[in-house]
């Protein structure tokens, strides 16, 4: 209990726990950062010997959301983001990269981790055209964070939402579908469905995947292609369409792409 003159950064610090490794501080070891613990880098470690292709996957990952973010900031010109599960702030984070295409975008980041909620308060800024906003909620709480982003954002204007690797957690398959289909309901015609989710297309990434979950940490649920489409139905596919996601859109000097077991989408609601 707190007697109510903690600052937000003091409740997330109580929060912390450090003896059980996490994704969203293991994925930030695997891509470089320091803001993760023993216990995460532990298990970082093991996860690489079993698949040692999983640092490949998580650098690959970033450049997908920067192209992807680019894409529907430039081309499609979108102004608003909802980045649900944000994860460690590292480099070129959502804001960052739709605030280069345009100063003005807003953006509004939701994740539900103490310490991503204490890195973010620090580090999400915004220009001074655009707004940058932090929402604390779970994803299995949709119309929550619907309700709490609509305080930044206009609904009535088309709004990019952001799903990226987060849909594995929700273990329940049925579940994530349903909640995909209300945070899509929620936006107008326009809006864009940006994705991404590790797949069980490798065994090996399927065994050490398992060894994360036996751990004791939030699982994580490796999914068919054919179950990550089913998130895009009822959406116009932009090209080339749900792909591993090296592959989506390189850069024409990219070449000998080394394709991943991550695959995404971006797909526009009609």
């Amino acid at each position: 209990m707190t007697d109510g003159s903690s600052t937000p950064d003091q409740l997330a610090i109580t929060k912390l726990d450090t003896t059980v490794p996490h994704s969203a501080r293991i994925w930030n070891y695997w891509m470089g950062g320091k803001d993760n613990y023993e216990v995460d880098r532990i298990a970082g470690d093991e996860y690489r010997e079993v698949a040692p292709n999983i640092e490949t996957m998580a650098r690959a990952s970033r450049a997908y959301l920067i192209r992807t973010v680019t894409h529907v900031a430039g081309e499609c010109g979108i102004r608003q983001f909802l980045d649900i599960g944000t994860g460690l702030p590292t480099y070129d984070n959502t804001h960052q990269v739709a605030q280069r295409v345009a100063p003005e975008a807003r953006i509004v980041y939701v994740d539900n981790d103490p310490l991503v909620l204490r890195h973010a308060q620090a580090l999400l800024t915004s220009t001074r055209e655009g707004v940058t906003d932090y929402i604390d909620a779970d994803l299995h709480e949709p119309e929550r964070i619907l309700e709490a982003a609509s305080k930044t954002l206009d609904f009535d204007r088309p709004i990019a939402l952001m799903l990226m690797g987060i849909l594995g957690h929700i273990q329940n398959y049925d579940e994530s579908v349903s909640i995909v289909r209300r945070l899509q309901a929620a936006l107008p015609s326009g809006s864009y469905f940006v994705h991404y989710d590790s797949t069980d297309t490798d065994q090996a990434l399927k065994q050490a995947q398992q060894g994360y979950d036996d751990t004791g940490a939030v699982p994580y649920v490796l999914r068919s292609v054919e179950q990550i489409s089913r998130f895009y139905e009822g959406l116009e596919l932009i090209e080339p369409g749900i792909v591993s996601c090296p592959l989506w859109r390189p850069a024409p000097s990219e070449t000998d792409i080394e394709t991943t077991d991550v695959h995404g989408g971006v797909a526009r609601k009609p």
